[in-house]
């Protein structure tokens, strides 16, 4: 079961399709300290159908981070009922394997959702990836990998990665407001920190197709040579 990176910002396991950090109710939860944005709930909703239409998985795994706030409230559960009402008639398992922002899930339960710590699928251990656990083969979340790279005017743009090794996937961010965290100079999850990341590949995923920026050591030292 040889798993596949696709452009959506989803990774292919046989019959299942993992995703992580969708990180829903992020705009109540700024919107409380004051910072207003606008609601992508059907913009994410729509971008993951377009990928269960084309790919006609069995199960979607959510990869950790499903949810936002650490608080619970009224308005998240009722926007985490509606992606699971919307979701659901497109696949006959829905699994979510529960990461750090994913405090009370259990409830989800009641609606035919899998609530998990972990998960394994043919070789592979799916965690969010907050935290180590014992295993040979892993399927993450939680860094939120991206990479800086320069436009054609020389500004400095952010694009979301995944990174890609023989016993380590990251996914990147399903969450168009999850910016992503630039691997090249810092790393969060303390997968990264327990693995030799060097030999990762760096994929990028842009409109209908991945660019393979190659091996994250090899490219961290080309940018690093030309000032990126």
């Amino acid at each position: 079961m040889k798993p596949r990176p696709l452009p959506g910002k989803a990774l292919r396991l046989g019959r299942t399709i993992v995703i992580a950090d969708l990180h829903l109710g992020y705009e109540v939860s700024m919107a409380r300290e004051g910072f207003y944005l606008p609601r992508v709930f059907h913009e994410v909703v729509e971008s993951l159908r377009t990928i269960l239409e084309k790919e006609k998985p069995k199960r979607l795994v959510i990869d950790g981070d499903l949810k936002h706030s650490f608080v619970p409230e009224w308005r998240e559960r009722e926007e985490l009922k509606a992606f699971v009402e919307e979701v659901s008639p497109l696949v006959s398992e829905l699994v979510l394997v529960r990461g750090n922002h994913d405090v009370g899930t259990i409830w989800l339960r009641e609606l035919g959702v899998e609530v998990v710590d972990e998960l394994e699928v043919g070789c592979w251990k799916l965690v969010h990836g907050h935290k180590l656990v014992e295993g040979e083969r892993f399927i993450i979340g939680h860094e939120h990998p991206a990479i800086r790279l320069r436009d054609e005017v020389g500004a400095l743009v952010k694009v979301p990665a995944f990174l890609f090794g023989e016993d380590l996937i990251v996914l990147p961010a399903f969450s168009p407001w999850a910016y992503g965290n630039d691997v090249l100079r810092e790393i969060v999850s303390p997968f990264l920190r327990a693995y030799d990341v060097s030999r990762v590949r760096v994929l990028v995923p842009l409109d209908d197709e991945l660019l393979d920026f190659g091996e994250l050591g090899k490219l961290s030292r080309v940018l690093g040579s030309l000032g990126g």
